[in-house]
């Protein structure tokens, strides 16, 4: 399916078949009244990334996407 802001506007979570590695997915932060963001941004969480190289990042970072993962055809939503 192609990028689905509607689903992340939802609360939902979403995921390119085409990433290396599992448990990769973006999501919508929505700022609330302690956070020091005024506006939504997208993040990445790799923190439940499945792979054998124990160098392999594992976080949540602000996330901004390429011209070719918008449009992909290839998002699912995973959460």
């Amino acid at each position: 399916m192609p990028f689905d802001i509607k689903a992340l506007k939802e609360g939902k979570k979403l995921a390119r078949k085409g990433w290396n590695g599992k448990g990769i997915f973006i999501e919508l932060q929505v700022p609330d009244a302690h956070s020091k963001m005024t506006h939504p941004y997208f993040f990445i969480d790799t923190t439940g990334l499945q792979t054998d190289n124990v160098d392999a990042p594992k976080s949540r970072v602000p996330w901004l996407p390429s011209q070719t993962d918008l449009l992909s055809e290839d998002w699912e939503v995973v959460g």
